[in-house]
């Protein structure tokens, strides 16, 4: 059977999602917890890879297993052998051609800036501190010309492995809300720091440094070397996961606003 659960996690002290060799990643710490409670060796697929220091509010991953258990049994059992920053929010069984990663539509990203002239301390590593005033205004005009399926060559890693640096974005704005300026974006897919290269850039345009349609004509160029520095991971959220109808996954939920 296929069994998919929902997972959050604060990536502040992980090597990211990725199971690492040598150093400590979100997937083994889910995929040990997961297997004393299947009495097995359980593998796990994600819905969006995470890097590290990022965090994950809706990760939905999946697993095939001939073990049955209630989902009551994952979640709290699971979580039982899981650090505090790492949680299960939910579990269901899903129909056998269920894939976290390959029946996602979409995924959506949310970047959280603290704006203001003092650094945080309560959310520190949770958030990207700026401590330039950012015209958020002019960053969401930013934002328009990132909509349509594009070559996003200006915002790829040098490291990204994709085979090819075409993505569909689907929505993408700024907006602030006190002194928190969220950038969110939702594509088909994202390349690797895409996100990080993408809201380095709406930063500079944000503290004035360049004009609204440099974002633009970075896209044009298809040089990486061209945009902004990659930014911080610390203010880098994945939300959710996109699924047809049929597979009824649950919508991530949050009480923290920047995170609804």
């Amino acid at each position: 059977m296929v069994v998919a659960l929902g997972v959050e996690y604060l990536g502040s002290a992980y090597s990211g999602w990725q199971r690492q060799s040598h150093s400590s990643s979100v997937q083994a710490c889910v995929e040990q917890a997961l297997s004393v409670i299947a009495n097995q060796a359980v593998s796990v697929f994600c819905s969006g890879r995470t890097d590290s220091g990022v965090h994950g509010l809706g990760q939905v991953i999946s697993f095939t297993t001939d073990v049955k258990r209630p989902a009551k049994a994952w979640v709290l059992g699971g979580n039982a052998h899981l650090p505090d920053d790492i949680c299960i929010l939910w579990a269901q069984a899903m129909p056998e051609d269920f894939h976290a990663r390959f029946s996602a539509v979409s995924r959506r990203y949310r970047y959280v800036i603290l704006n203001r002239p003092i650094r945080p301390a309560v959310l520190s590593g949770q958030v990207t501190w700026v401590k330039e005033p950012l015209d958020e205004a002019a960053m969401n005009r930013a934002t328009a010309c990132l909509i349509g399926e594009q070559n996003f060559t200006s915002f790829q890693a040098s490291s990204c492995q994709s085979p090819t640096p075409m993505r569909n974005v689907l929505s993408a704005q700024v907006f602030r809300h006190g002194d928190y300026v969220v950038f969110e974006v939702t594509a088909n897919a994202f390349l690797h720091h895409m996100v990080r290269n993408l809201a380095g850039s709406l930063i500079e345009i944000g503290r004035g440094n360049q004009p609204e349609e440099w974002l633009d004509w970075l896209l044009t160029q298809q040089d990486r070397k061209l945009a902004a520095a990659t930014a911080s991971p610390d203010g880098l959220y994945f939300m959710q996961a996109n699924y047809p109808e049929r597979f009824q996954v649950p919508a991530a939920r949050s009480d923290i606003w920047f995170l609804n």
